[in-house]
């Protein structure tokens, strides 16, 4: 960052009283709780979280520190809840990314869907694929896709589902030729997402416990048969082969073992 765009020292003290005012309203409101839910701990903790990530980027951009502290629900996550407290109205936001796995098998259940619409015998929009993907969404519900999605030769990417709150509901086909350019971050009530990341994260934490278990076995196994002085299987028959051997010789009846390839 150049020294022109860089904060004055003023505006990181001015961030740092922020932080410091809103640890005053949070312990506040917790003092003053009404409840598990209450909104105004909510709230006050949204405006924490804001006046502390807004005094982490002027401190490390400043002065290239960073605090000690990190406050969830913030960062590259929803920015905090601006909208109505009582919200009479809401939007529910959905996207779901798919992959073509299968074209031929799309097409297939294409054909079906075409073959059982009488109005729709020879359009033959089941020969493409952009034909058949409109020709399923058109017939099934998207939900229905998501939990038949592999019957359809699609795979699962990422999805999120947005429920955003309004104080009224749009007037009819107000928002029909944009629908999500109006969607605000700070009016989200709640939001979930699905993704290949999260389940790789969970994977590779599990996968190192494992290693380091089977290493752990591995060492116990080894340590069991240096001191039992066992002899492994493998040696146990060779040992056996060479004593027929050299008790009846070899089998001159049998074949010689054929090459086998590789999987």
């Amino acid at each position: 960052m150049s020294d022109a765009a860089q904060p004055t020292a003023a505006e990181v003290r001015a961030a740092a009283e922020a932080v410091k005012t809103a640890l005053d309203r949070h312990l506040a409101a917790v003092e003053r709780r009404s409840g598990e839910d209450d909104p105004a701990v909510y709230d006050a903790f949204n405006q924490l979280a804001a006046a502390a990530e807004a005094y982490d980027e002027l401190l490390y951009d400043r002065y290239d520190e960073v605090t000690p502290f990190e406050i969830p629900g913030t960062g590259d996550s929803m920015p905090p809840y601006t909208g109505p407290e009582e919200p009479s109205a809401l939007s529910v936001l959905i996207r779901r990314d798919y992959s073509v796995a299968e074209p031929q098998r799309l097409m297939a259940q294409a054909r079906r869907v075409e073959a059982a619409d009488e109005e729709g015998v020879g359009a033959e929009a089941s020969g493409t694929v952009h034909g058949a993907l409109g020709l399923l969404f058109g017939e099934f519900e998207p939900d229905e896709i998501a939990s038949r999605h592999k019957e359809f030769g699609l795979e699962e990417g990422d999805s999120t589902l947005w429920v955003t709150a309004a104080d009224e509901t749009a007037e009819p086909g107000e928002w029909l030729e944009a629908p999500f350019d109006q969607a605000d971050p700070q009016l989200v009530v709640c939001r979930f997402d699905v993704s290949a990341v999260f389940d790789d994260e969970y994977d590779d934490g599990l996968d190192e416990d494992e290693d380091e278990d089977e290493d752990d076995d591995d060492d116990e196994a080894d340590a069991d048969e240096e001191e039992s002085g066992d002899v492994g299987a493998g040696e146990l028959d060779e040992d056996l082969d060479t004593d027929l051997d050299d008790d009846f010789g070899p089998d001159e009846d049998t074949e010689p073992a054929r090459p086998t390839a590789g999987r």
